[in-house]
């Protein structure tokens, strides 16, 4: 391993490798891209569906290998057994710095299908990877404000709309569909700005994985449940590329998903959405107290 170097050059080096994997898998990916574009009919989607996700594995499996060339982290992991390839998975996640992709990716990469996350719609823009992850169908949502939906009533529900219909198409291969629920990443100041009630997190925004219930509830075979706790400090993605990262604790939890909330209407029944939200709530407080427990014994380790 490289993390004995200066950690100026553990970055470097690292973001070089990354920069090579993403343009060596990308290239080969837009040419499937570009066909699935060109022949828009299902069983052929099929097919070029699985080449593009096995592209996307085969990419996060080169991040594994740049990880365990620069990087000397010390790995907390309980709760992968049990998990399986060919199935559907609704997943969650606390969110606390871009490094939790790359953990969740390492960890669960062809444990489960293909992680596919909700993204802000601002996100398509991002240089390669705004085009990739429009080629793997994922999700982009626009979060209009409260404000800008009362001027343009028209638009309440047109981006829960767009969002079903990308929800529709994992129905077709095993997929995993992954949405921070706190819908940003969590700072210290933007807890204070929420009032947030709990101690680590941030208030869940249950919308996301609501719909996601109503467009193919019936098929997902669990809701898995991670916390992720940095016992050093939440990381920047530059202390990740320098090697700074010393300390990783994952759990997951296999949750079964309550029958009531499946193909439940949450934007237009208020019974269900009070009821869904209560449920949140619960998990999210039970990820505090986890959230607690576990840096605590971090600190005693």
């Amino acid at each position: 391993m490289l993390n004995f170097l200066p950690r100026l050059l553990v970055g470097v080096i690292a973001s070089l490798l990354l920069a090579v994997n993403t343009i060596y898998t990308f290239v080969i990916l837009f040419s499937f891209a570009l066909l699935k574009f060109l022949l828009p009919f299902r069983p052929v989607r099929v097919v070029i569906d699985s080449v593009l996700n096995f592209l996307a594995e085969n990419w996060i499996s080169g991040n594994s290998a740049w990880m365990w060339l620069t990087q000397k982290t010390r790995w907390d992991v309980a709760g992968v057994d049990g998990l399986k390839y060919r199935g559907w998975y609704l997943v969650q996640s606390n969110h606390q710095s871009w490094v939790d992709i790359f953990v969740l990716q390492h960890l669960l990469n062809r444990r489960i299908p293909l992680l596919k996350f909700f993204l802000k719609r601002e996100l398509i823009w991002v240089p390669v990877m705004g085009l990739a992850w429009w080629a793997l169908d994922f999700p982009f949502m626009r979060r209009h404000s409260e404000a800008f939906l009362k001027k343009h009533p028209e638009m309440r529900g047109k981006d829960l709309e767009t969002t079903r219909k990308a929800c529709e198409k994992f129905a077709v291969i095993p997929t995993s569909v992954m949405n921070f629920v706190e819908g940003t990443r969590y700072t210290a100041a933007k807890h204070a700005r929420q009032q947030s009630p709990y101690r680590y997190l941030l208030k869940p925004k249950a919308g996301g994985i609501a719909l996601a219930l109503n467009a193919m509830g019936d098929k997902f075979q669990s809701f898995l449940n991670i916390t992720i706790v940095y016992p050093d400090g939440a990381p920047t993605f530059w202390d990740f590329l320098s090697g700074r990262v010393k300390r990783v604790v994952v759990r997951m939890n296999q949750l079964p998903i309550p029958k009531q909330f499946l193909n439940g209407d949450y934007a237009g029944d208020a019974n269900y959405r009070q009821a869904f939200q209560a449920w949140l709530h619960e998990l999210w407080l039970e990820k505090d107290a986890q959230i607690d427990r576990l840096r605590q014994e971090a600190s005693k380790a």
